[in-house]
């Protein structure tokens, strides 16, 4: 599926769903959950994987992903991100090349989580890996899929402009999706991550943001808040508490109208759709937001 392909099919805006909401979740609910999303227009829906140190678990990305396809008609999937710790490359290009044949032009993968002192030069080498297993395993049917990186700054863009198809960029403001444009071109997919919150009371909507936050990606040298830093923020704003002009900046909270512009803002700044992961305590009360957000993101 070439990357004009996919910007079609996926349409302005999908659907991102913690993988801890989805390990707390029955199949059986899930799979209901999932249909309602599909009929409300959104074009994909995504989750993530958690590293095994996380202090937060979710399913098998792959299990997963696999369940959401199987469940849906037309939606296409993707994984923000398949955990690059998680799985051998060899074991993460055949698991996406059976998802890309079970399923023509309906997955995406998006890769990330990688670590260490040489975080990049692990991510590059992984690629290397998963390309060396694509021409090993000849017997394996050819399904190409689009493959996105979870790339926040520039060497990362750079890294996604060389080996991939786009970038997949998590809890960052509308500016960082102007950067991100910039740094890639035109030629490459921009699919951002939006937390929202339907909920006009400041205090209670920010305290959603800064409870994920302090799970982890808003550690101090977290890639998050390295990003944030690049993009301007003081240390006041992303640390301790993290100032209320940061938390505003990533999180879209306030009334329908209100969240539905600050998506629309992603796409002005130059993001080829956007996906929304809308906090709240369970799946279904997830979506019920996106139910509500859909007449104006999908109008008539």
């Amino acid at each position: 599926m070439t990357v004009a392909e996919t910007r079609r099919r996926l349409g302005r805006f999908g659907v991102w769903i913690p993988p801890f909401v989805l390990l707390g979740t029955p199949v059986a609910m899930q799979r209901r959950e999932l249909v309602r999303i599909e009929r409300l227009g959104y074009g994909s829906v995504w989750s993530g994987e958690t590293p095994p140190v996380a202090p937060v678990s979710g399913r098998e990305a792959f299990t997963q992903h696999g369940l959401m396809l199987a469940t849906t008609d037309r939606i296409t999937v993707g994984s923000g991100i398949a955990n690059i710790s998680t799985r051998a490359a060899g074991a993460m290009y055949t698991g996406a090349a059976t998802l890309a044949e079970a399923h023509p032009d309906r997955f995406v993968l998006g890769l990330g989580g990688q670590s260490g002192e040489r975080p990049l030069a692990h991510l590059r080498d992984y690629l290397d890996a998963m390309d060396d297993a694509g021409r090993r395993l000849t017997q394996l049917p050819a399904a190409p899929y689009p493959r996105v990186l979870a790339a926040l700054g520039p060497r990362a863009h750079q890294l996604a402009r060389e080996r991939a198809d786009g970038v997949h960029p998590f809890l960052q403001p509308v500016a960082h999706t102007a950067v991100a444009r910039a740094a890639v071109g035109p030629d490459l997919l921009v699919i951002p991550h939006q937390a929202v919150v339907l909920e006009t009371d400041a205090p209670a909507a920010r305290a959603w943001l800064r409870r994920i936050l302090s799970l982890g990606a808003g550690a101090p040298e977290s890639p998050y808040t390295r990003n944030y830093r690049r993009l301007g923020y003081s240390e006041a704003d992303v640390t301790g508490e993290r100032s209320d002009r940061l938390i505003d900046d990533v999180l879209a909270w306030g009334d329908e109208t209100t969240v539905a512009a600050r998506l629309t803002a992603h796409l002005d700044a130059g993001a080829d759709h956007v996906l929304v992961n809308p906090f709240a305590a369970d799946l279904t009360q997830a979506v019920d937001q996106l139910e509500r957000l859909a007449p104006l993101l999908f109008p008539a």
